[in-house]
Order: C-alpha cells, then sequence, then structure tokens
C-alpha cells in the first residue's frame, strides 16, 4: 500500500470527508480506486469511493457505507492508501517518497549520513531526513545534491559535506 493522503475532517451532513491529500495536484487522489483506509499501523481495509472532488484548496468525497456526519467522524484520522499496482509507472530519475525511506545515504567522499527516515516537502524542492550518527537535511535537488538514486542497490550518492 502506498499512502497518498487522510481523512482530516467532516463536510457537511451526509457523510462526506475532508481529505488531506499528498498527490500533486491534490484533487488526484480521487483518480485513485479503490481506496483502502487503516487507523494508525492497523490493517488495511477497502472502501469504495463513490465520488470525490477538489473544494477551496482541499478535496472533498463521499464514501460507500458512509451516510451521515456521524459515520464520517468516527473516520478522521484515517490514512488513505491505494494498492502500488495502481499507480503510474514514473519516468526514469523520478521517485515516489515511498521508495526513497530506508536507502542509505553516502556522499561522494564515502562518508555514511545512514538512512532516509523520511520527506520533507518546503515548496522550492523536497528534503530527505536521513538519520544516522545525527539527524540531517539534504535537499533532493537531481545532479546539484543527489548524484544518484539506486533503490537496487539501496543507496542515494550525494555531493553533501559531512558537516552540514
Amino acid at each position: 500500500m502506498i499512502p497518498l493522503g487522510r481523512i482530516s475532517g467532516v463536510y457537511g451532513v451526509r457523510g462526506w470527508v475532508r481529505v488531506f491529500s499528498y498527490t500533486q495536484p491534490r484533487e488526484n487522489i480521487v483518480t485513485y480506486k479503490p481506496w483502502f483506509l487503516r487507523r494508525d499501523s492497523g490493517e488495511w481495509r477497502e472502501t469504495t469511493l463513490e465520488e470525490g472532488r477538489a473544494h477551496g484548496k482541499g478535496v472533498v468525497a463521499r464514501l460507500a457505507d458512509c451516510t451521515d456526519r456521524d459515520q464520517a467522524q468516527r473516520l478522521i484520522g484515517y490514512e488513505i492508501g491505494v494498492d502500488r499496482n495502481r499507480l503510474p509507472v514514473l519516468p526514469p530519475g523520478e521517485y515516489y517518497w515511498k521508495d526513497l525511506i530506508g536507502l542509505q545515504v553516502v556522499n561522494t567522499q564515502g562518508d555514511d549520513f545512514g538512512k532516509v527516515d523520511h520527506l520533507l516537502e518546503t515548496g522550492a524542492n523536497d528534503v530527505l531526513v536521513v538519520k544516522g550518527d545525527r539527524e540531517r537535511l539534504i535537499p533532493f535537488v537531481m545532479k546539484q545534491v543527489i548524484v544518484e538514486v539506486n533503490p537496487d542497490q539501496g543507496r542515494i550518492l550525494v555531493d553533501w559535506d559531512k558537516e552540514f
């Protein structure tokens, strides 16, 4: 499963939910079906997305079996995921965040920085949060900072000073 967002609130009284989407653009989350939901690190369970759309700066959606505000309220905090096979194949040089998490990060001098713990979206560029002997924030800028991403070897090669 690949997390694509989470249910962040309710919308109206007929069971619609507000969705915080990780996709770009945000409303793309409603193009993926079926959705799977889970709370915390529990089991994923399949649900049917009946309809969804952009609404203001966010997304709203209506799920099957969710017909009133009380049912929608119980879904707040659930993570939304889709089967990895439903995602489009990316062109060379592009990666899903999920594929970068856990990769070893080494600089061009051979210094091991640790593993990618998670990523941050800053607006200008994404940032790798690497945890090793200490936490490092490394901009994910291909050809300037990121020299090579090799998921098969489990490694990212970076042009980054170990003192940063």
